[in-house]
C-alpha cells in the first residue's frame, strides 16, 4: 500500500487534475494506492473570506459566484478532453455543496457571527468536492474507486478547527473496512470526525497530516507528498540563492525544519510516520520521474547540516521579577505555560537568560495582545507588589535556525554563524539550541533576516571564498587584472574561491550584473552598453544589492574615486586599490580611512601604491608592528623614471627614453607626471606615513626635472615633442655624472627627522641604487635592525602586467 496526497497547487486547474490523475494510474499498476486531496489552490483562502465577509454583514455573492466558477470551470475543461467524464453528475455535487454554504452564510449573517462548527464546514468544502471530482475523472477512465468518508474513520477530538487526531482509535476504524485490493482509495484532506458524526477539521496543512494518518491506518510501506518543488532544499528557494535539493533526511531532522518555519511539511505530518517509521518522500507534481526528497529513520550519523530557516514577525516576552520572588522560578514558569498552553498560545522557542530572575519566551507577533493581556492578568497581584515588573516585549524579531544532525558537536557553525554576524554588525538577541541536538536557533533583528540567512547559507552549503568585484578603470592594468583573473580560473576553482565581476566601468559608462558578468564576453558587453558610469549611482546599486564580500578595485588615478572610499567602506566594501590619491590626500582623510575600515570591519589593500607588484608596503607594515622604527630611507620608487634614466646611461636621449617608456606602458597616460615628480612624492608620502609621520604632500620637497614652462603643458603630443629640447641638457649631467664614476637617480628620501625629499642625485658603486634601471625599483630601509646594511627590496616596479599581479595578490588577501 502507498498513500498519495496532493496538495492544492497540484489540484489548482483542470490540466493539474487529468496529470494528478495520469499519476495515480501509473502509480496503481505497481502496487495499492490511497490517495489523500487537498482543494484546489485558493479556494480555501476564498471560502475564509467568504466567512470573514459575512460577519460583518458585507456583500459576498460575488466570492460565493467565483469560488463556484473554479471548480466549474475545472470539470467544463475536464469534459472538453475526456468524453465519457460525467459533467452532469458533477455539476450536481458542487450545486449542492454551494447550495449548502448559501444557507450557513445565511445564518452567520443572521448571528453576525460564525460557530467554528459552522466554519470548519464552510473551509473543508473544496476538499469534498475535489475528491468527488477525482472520482468521477477515475470512473471515467474504468477505475475502480473506493471513497472513505473522514469524519467517520479519522477520529479527532472536538476542536473544530485545529482538532488533533487518536490515531489509535482511527486504526480500530479502518479494521473494519474491507476495500478491493485492486480498488483506487479516496479520501478528503484536512477533514475528521468528532465521534464519527460530526466534521472537524486538522488546521492549516491538515491534508499532509490527513495523508500521515491515513498511511499508519492503512499500514502502507510509504507515503508520498506531491508538491510543486523537487523535494526538501536547504532553505526557501523563493528567499535564497542557490539552495541545494536534499536526496534524504531523517524524520527528527524535517520535524525541526518543519517546526521553524519550512514550508514544505507541518510538523503534525511528521509525528505518525516517525512513530510508525513509514518512510515519506516529496515529490512534484509537474516533474513526475524526479525522486525527490526522501524523509524516513536516518541511520547516517554524521555531523551534516540539512537546512537554514527562518520565522519572521516574533516578538520576546521577558517576566522579569526580584530576585528573592524568582527564586522559586520552577513555580511562576509553570503558571506562565500552563495559562498560555491553556490559551492555545504557541510557545516558539523558550529562551535562556544569563539574568537569574526572569522568564522568556519567544511567540508569534499576532499573538503579542492576547499574550501580553493573560500574563498581566496572571500576576496582577505580584505586578502590583512589584514582586514582578511589568512585562517586557521586544518586537521586530526573526528566528533563524540551522538545522542538523548532532550539530552540538559542529563547532565551526558557531564559528561562521558568529562570523557572519559580527561582519554584519548584527547583534543576537538569543540563543537556543534543542535538546534533540538537531537545531541551533540565533533570536536576531527582523530586519537583518533576510541577508544574513543568505550568507550563513552560503558560508555553510558552498564553503566557497566568494567575492563581488567591481572594477573601475579599464585601461592597462584594469584590462591585464581581467586577464590574469580569467587565466587563473582553474586555479580559483581548485582553491574554493569564487569571484564576481559584478561590475566593469571606465570613466564615462559602465555595466553591472549581481549575478556576475561573463569575464570571457565582457569586452563585448561593454561597447553595447549605453550605461552612464556615475560613482554615487553605483554606490546606491551596491546598497541595494544582497552582496557577500564586495570589493570595489580602483585601477584610476582619480581622486574622485578616492574620495568616495569612505562611502563605500561604511558599504561594508573592501577596497583595493592601485589609485595612489588616497592615500595622498590630506591626512586627516588618510587617518579617516584607517578608522572607518576598523569600524566596519573592511580591508583597504593598496600594496601596489608603491612598487607596483613588490611587497613593499606590507613587509614596512610587519616592520613596524614588529617594534622596529625607520631611521631612513632612500629607493627608486618610479619604475618609468628607473627606466628612463638607465637609458639615459647608455646615451639614449631623453625624449626617446621617455618614448620608448611610454610605449611599454611604464609611464601615466601623460609621461609628464612621472618627470614631474609628483608621482615619486606620492608614494614617498605614503612611506613615511605607513613610517608614522604626519605628512602632507605639500610637505615633500621636490627637486623638478622639467622647467617650469614644461608644468603648464597638458596636451601629452605637444608635451612629447617640446621634450626634445631638454635632450642637450640630460646628455651633459649624464657625462659629467659618469666622469665621477657615478649614474643620476631619481630618488626618494625620508631623512631621520621625517623630512621628505625627491630629486636627482649622483650615486656611485658602492650604493644599492647603481645598477638599478629597465623599469626596476630598489628601496633601502634604513632601520633599527637593518643598519648599517639596509633590507633592500629590488625588482620590477613598473609595467601593467606587474601592477595587475599585485592588485590580484591584494584582491587574494581580502579574503584571508
Amino acid at each position: 500500500m502507498k498513500i498519495l496526497k496532493f496538495g492544492g497547487t497540484s489540484l489548482a486547474n483542470s490540466k493539474k487534475f487529468l496529470d494528478v490523475a495520469n499519476i495515480i494510474i501509473n502509480e496503481t499498476k505497481k502496487v495499492q494506492i490511497a490517495v489523500v486531496l487537498s482543494a484546489p489552490a485558493k479556494t480555501t483562502n476564498n471560502f475564509e473570506l467568504l466567512i470573514k465577509k459575512s460577519v460583518n454583514n458585507e456583500e459576498c455573492k460575488e466570492i460565493i459566484e467565483d469560488n463556484k466558477k473554479i471548480f466549474l470551470k475545472i470539470i467544463k475543461e475536464i469534459k472538453d478532453k475526456n468524453k465519457d467524464f460525467e459533467i452532469k453528475k458533477t455539476e450536481n455535487k458542487i450545486n449542492l455543496e454551494f447550495t449548502k454554504i448559501k444557507k450557513m452564510i445565511t445564518g452567520i449573517k443572521l448571528l453576525n457571527i460564525c460557530p467554528d462548527k459552522i466554519y470548519a464546514k464552510i473551509i473543508s468544502k473544496g476538499e469534498i468536492i475535489s475528491i468527488y471530482i477525482m472520482y468521477r475523472l477515475l470512473k471515467s477512465q474504468k477505475e475502480s474507486v473506493t471513497i472513505i468518508n473522514p469524519i467517520k474513520y479519522i477520529s479527532a477530538n472536538k476542536n473544530y478547527l485545529d482538532a488533533s487526531v487518536n490515531i489509535y482509535k482511527s486504526i480500530k476504524n479502518f479494521n473494519k473496512i474491507k476495500i478491493f485490493k485492486k480498488n483506487i482509495i479516496l479520501m478528503a484532506g484536512f477533514i475528521a470526525g468528532y465521534k464519527s458524526k460530526e466534521l472537524v477539521v486538522l488546521g492549516r496543512n491538515g491534508s499532509d497530516y490527513s495523508a500521515s494518518i491515513l498511511a499508519v491506518c492503512l499500514k502502507a510501506n510509504s507515503c508520498e507528498i506531491w508538491t510543486d518543488v523537487n523535494g526538501i532544499y536547504t532553505s526557501d528557494p523563493n528567499k535564497v540563492k542557490n539552495t541545494k535539493l536534499l536526496k534524504t533526511i531523517s524524520y527528527k531532522e524535517a520535524l525541526e525544519l518543519s517546526y521553524f518555519g519550512a514550508k514544505v511539511l507541518h510538523p503534525k505530518t511528521i509525528l505518525p510516520i516517525l512513530d510508525y517509521n513509514i518512510p515519506c518522500v516529496i515529490k512534484n507534481t509537474n516533474n513526475p520521474n524526479f525522486k525527490g526528497t526522501l524523509i524516513c529513520k536516518n541511520k547516517n550519523t554524521k555531523n551534516k547540516i540539512k537546512g537554514i530557516t527562518s520565522i519572521n514577525n516574533v516578538v520576546i516576552f521577558n517576566v522579569v521579577g526580584k530576585n528573592n520572588y524568582m527564586q522559586s522560578k520552577t513555580k511562576i514558569s509553570k503558571r506562565v505555560f500552563d495559562k498560555l498552553h491553556k490559551e492555545k498560545i504557541n510557545i516558539i522557542i523558550i529562551t535562556q537568560s544569563s539574568s537569574e530572575h526572569s522568564i522568556s519566551f519567544c511567540i508569534r507577533e499576532k499573538e503579542t495582545k492576547k499574550t501580553f493581556k493573560i500574563l498581566n492578568k496572571e500576576f496582577k497581584d505580584e505586578i502590583k507588589q512589584k514582586l514582578i515588573h511589568e512585562i517586557e516585549i521586544i518586537k521586530n524579531l526573526s528566528i533563524i535556525s540551522i538545522i542538523g544532525n548532532k550539530i552540538n558537536l559542529n563547532k565551526n557553525i558557531f564559528i561562521k554563524c558568529f562570523y557572519i554576524l559580527d561582519k554584519m554588525k548584527a547583534n543576537i538577541i538569543a540563543l537556543s539550541q534543542s535538546l534533540s541536538n538537531n537545531s541551533i536557533s540565533l533570536i536576531i533583528s527582523e530586519k537583518d533576516n533576510k541577508i544574513i540567512v543568505e550568507k550563513i547559507h552560503k558560508e555553510i552549503f558552498y564553503n566557497k571564498k566568494i567575492s563581488e568585484i567591481f572594477l573601475i578603470g579599464i585601461g592597462g592594468v584594469g584590462k591585464a587584472l581581467l586577464n590574469q583573473i580569467k587565466k587563473q580560473n582553474k586555479y580559483l576553482k581548485q582553491s574554493n574561491i569564487k569571484f564576481k565581476i559584478c561590475g566593469i566601468a571606465n570613466s564615462k559608462k559602465i555595466i553591472t550584473n549581481s549575478d556576475g558578468i561573463d569575464i570571457k564576453k565582457w569586452s563585448q558587453i561593454f561597447k553595447q552598453s549605453n550605461n552612464i558610469f556615475d560613482i554615487k549611482k553605483l554606490i546606491e546599486k551596491i546598497k541595494k544589492y544582497d552582496l557577500y564580500n564586495p570589493i570595489i578595485v580602483d585601477c584610476t588615478s582619480s581622486n574622485k574615486i578616492a574620495y568616495k572610499y569612505l562611502e563605500l567602506i561604511k558599504q561594508k566594501c573592501n577596497i583595493v586599490t592601485s589609485n595612489k590619491q588616497a592615500n595622498t590626500l590630506e591626512m586627516e582623510y588618510y587617518k579617516n580611512i584607517r578608522k572607518e575600515t576598523k569600524k566596519y570591519k573592511c580591508k583597504f589593500l593598496y600594496d601596489t601604491n608603491v612598487g607596483a607588484g613588490l611587497p613593499i608596503i606590507e613587509n614596512l607594515k610587519n616592520l613596524i608592528n614588529s617594534g622596529d622604527q625607520l631611521i631612513k630611507f632612500r629607493g627608486i620608487l618610479s619604475g618609468s623614471l628607473s627606466y628612463i634614466f638607465g637609458k639615459l646611461d647608455e646615451g639614449v636621449k631623453l625624449s626617446e627614453a621617455t618614448k620608448e617608456a611610454k610605449i611599454l606602458g611604464y609611464t601615466e597616460p601623460n609621461p609628464k607626471d612621472d618627470l614631474s615628480g609628483i608621482d615619486v612624492a606620492r608614494k614617498l608620502l605614503i612611506l613615511a606615513r605607513e613610517a608614522g609621520y604626519n605628512l602632507e604632500i605639500k610637505d615633500i620637497k621636490i627637486e623638478p626635472l622639467l622647467p617650469q614652462e614644461f608644468k603648464e603643458i597638458s596636451n601629452t603630443k605637444i608635451f612629447m615633442k617640446k621634450l626634445k629640447e631638454l635632450d642637450e641638457f640630460f646628455s651633459i649631467k649624464v657625462k659629467k655624472a659618469h666622469t665621477k664614476g657615478k649614474v643620476l637617480r631619481f630618488i626618494g628620501i625620508i631623512n631621520k627627522n621625517g623630512s621628505c625629499h625627491v630629486k636627482i642625485d649622483s650615486v656611485n658603486n658602492n650604493d644599492p641604487l647603481y645598477k638599478i634601471k629597465n623599469g626596476e625599483n630598489a628601496l633601502a630601509f634604513y632601520t633599527k635592525y637593518y643598519q648599517p646594511i639596509p633590507l633592500v627590496i629590488r625588482g620590477y616596479g613598473a609595467g601593467n602586467e606587474v601592477t595587475a599581479a599585485g592588485v590580484f595578490t591584494d584582491i587574494l588577501r581580502t579574503l584571508s
